[in-house]
């Protein structure tokens, strides 16, 4: 336990969120769930942030889903802010030449609103399933 808390007496849980400007935390996620897409281990937290950093979208969870070229690619699920509108490609085009291109969404899927834990997280294998279902999955060679 000691080497879990750093000398500012933060726990690290490996769990990431961020503390929002009302003083309440929200968990975005473990950091166990990594991705591999093309030999590259990406995390999702990371391109969730990028994505939450832009002014129409509200919360943005990211998903891996298998692909037979590079291993697995990215799926982000997106809930827009109020009054917003935002298509799949300005939500890539976006991404691109500000994050890295394996790093960007293969897809995007929009939401009214995200299927959460009892604890307020948001359940990634229930976007998972979703994914497979709307997007065609191809297993690895």
């Amino acid at each position: 336990t000691a080497r879990a808390i750093d000398k500012d007496g933060w726990f690290h849980t490996g769990d990431m969120g961020l503390i929002r400007l009302d003083g309440h935390m929200r968990f975005l996620g473990r950091y166990k769930d990594m991705l591999k897409i093309g030999g590259e281990n990406v995390d999702p937290m990371e391109v969730e942030a990028f994505l939450m950093g832009h002014p129409a979208i509200d919360v943005a969870a990211v998903v891996g889903l298998t692909d037979a070229r590079l291993s697995e690619v990215a799926v982000a699920f997106v809930q827009l802010a109020p009054g917003c509108e935002l298509t799949e490609r300005e939500v890539i085009e976006h991404c691109r030449g500000r994050i890295a291109s394996f790093k960007i969404p293969r897809h995007v899927t929009f939401v009214d609103a995200f299927p959460m834990t009892s604890s307020g997280k948001i359940q990634k294998v229930k976007l998972r399933e979703r994914a497979r279902t709307e997007w065609r999955e191809t297993p690895p060679r």
